[in-house]
């Protein structure tokens, strides 16, 4: 089916062909004839499907006719992520260049003044994320109650960042007579309700089962040691016909790490993650498009809303703690009907994880047979236990050999010449130190006779001179 049997303008046709496109897919040949007539829509479709288009197109044609006034939007486009709203604006300007229709991007990490003054002169589509259109709204710079159409991007994702509470406020805010557009790779039940609160009688697209993963896409899983990761990801760079390539981690130091390592390992690599300012993150993603590098390690930021041409190959350095981020990060290669190649690299800590994707998608990843990463990775036994079994053998065979050469203990003189202990003298032969002789006590001296105190003479009125016997016994 071509577009022109869509029921599209001849300008929207004429760009598109432009763009290089000639049939829709199943999403976009489902959704566009409905959404044209004004009809609620939930749209289901893994990612890479073409869903941004889906959705871009019709509303190019139905905001063809009209006008806008300032500081009130005609529709309003909520995306996840920075990113994503860039890549629908990108859609915009590529598909509605023969339309005089305004836009502007409502996006965190900028400046708010160019988005006042773009809100200010009055706009046809506003591509915002949540959390700065709830800021500027606050602030009185923007009016919703001239919204007639909303759209609902990545609604799973919305779901996962939190978005939710947002979403549900933004919508008590717009017109209840609208047309509500709700896109999303799944639907869990979350999603659901929300679509049965705010939209009315919704038509259901849906063109292939929630989760599936992309039949476009060769994934494999390869069985490895967290220790040899790194070895493990250079190996299949070079081994695999890498054009393009975005590796995906959990966390945003192992974004850092990983880039640095890499570049040592000479790899043109750039990297992507939250914690960069938007127009560092912008001038990554310009590089990556424009070939100055090949190689882009990302976090989640980039797992979903990122339509690069030409990605042949997707990498999960970790494995995803969320199932449906396996499908969004694969899902970076084999767009538009092209082949693509994901590996998975897995460690025993992640079973678990891969049971969970596996159980999604409905069917077990090919593991890598051959892999020279796969052999520490052995599931009977650790890998370090048989080297170890190995080698013992070899070693303890010569040290048998060596203690047979060394000459026996008898044969050692110096030490059979030392007399015996009972041929030595006897303690008892050797002078004792209590048998020494003992030297004589000198003589007690006498002790001194005790003196005697002369006796005080009696007062007997006597004043003459003593009686020489007297003098005598007194010592006179």
């Amino acid at each position: 089916m071509p577009f022109a049997d869509l029921g599209l303008s001849d300008e929207l046709l004429r760009a598109i062909g432009d763009s290089g496109y000639t049939e829709p897919t199943p999403i976009q040949a489902g959704a566009i004839p409905p959404v044209l007539m004004g009809k609620d829509l939930i749209g289901i479709a893994q990612t890479g499907t073409g869903k941004t288009a889906a959705f871009v197109l019709p509303m190019i044609d139905i905001l063809g006719e009209g006008r806008s006034r300032a500081r009130m939007p005609r529709s309003l486009i909520l995306e996840p992520t920075r990113e994503l709203a860039a890549q629908v604006a990108e859609n915009f300007e590529k598909y509605g260049k023969n339309h005089k229709l305004s836009m502007a991007l409502l996006i965190g990490g900028v400046q708010m003044g160019d988005q006042i003054k773009a809100l200010e002169k009055g706009v046809d589509v506003l591509i915002a994320t949540p959390g700065r259109l709830m800021d500027l709204f606050g602030r009185g710079k923007i009016l919703l109650t001239g919204c007639d159409m909303l759209v609902i991007d990545e609604a799973d994702r919305m779901l996962d960042m939190g978005f939710i509470p947002d979403i549900e406020e933004i919508c008590t805010k717009l017109p209840k007579q609208r047309q509500t557009l709700l896109f999303s790779a799944t639907m869990p039940p979350v999603i659901q309700k929300l679509a049965a609160k705010f939209l009315t009688d919704p038509r259901r697209i849906e063109v292939s089962r929630p989760a599936s993963s992309n039949l476009n896409i060769d994934a494999r899983l390869v069985e490895t040691r967290s220790d040899k990761k790194r070895d493990v990801l250079r190996d299949l760079l070079r081994a695999e016909d890498v054009t393009t390539a975005i590796i995906f981690c959990n966390r945003k130091t192992t974004v850092r790490e990983l880039t640095t390592s890499l570049k040592r390992s000479g790899f043109a690599v750039g990297q992507i993650h939250g914690d960069m300012e938007q127009a560092a993150r912008i001038a990554e993603l310009d590089r990556f498009k424009g070939g100055d590098i090949n190689i882009l390690v990302a976090s989640d930021v980039a797992a979903r809303g990122l339509d690069i041409k030409g990605v042949s190959h997707v990498f999960n350095f970790d494995v995803p703690w969320q199932p449906d981020d396996y499908v969004h990060r694969i899902g970076r290669t084999g767009r538009a009907g092209a082949k693509g190649k994901a590996f998975t690299l897995a460690t025993r800590e992640d079973n678990e994880a891969v049971a969970q994707i596996e159980k999604l998608t409905g069917g077990k990843i090919p593991r890598v047979d051959g892999v020279k990463a796969e052999e520490p990775a052995l599931k009977d036994e650790p890998a370090a236990e048989k080297p170890r079994r190995e080698r013992a053998p070899r070693k303890a065979e010569p040290r048998r050999e060596e203690r047979a050469e060394r000459p026996a203990r008898e044969d050692r003189p110096e030490r059979e010449e030392r007399p015996a202990r009972d041929e030595r003298p006897a303690r008892e032969e050797r002078p004792v130190r209590e048998e020494r002789a003992v030297r004589p006590e000198p003589a007690p001296r006498p002790a001194p006779a005790p003196r005697r105190e002369p006796e005080a003479a009696e007062d007997d009125g006597w004043n003459g001179p003593l009686p020489d016997f007297l003098s005598v016994s007194l010592g006179g």
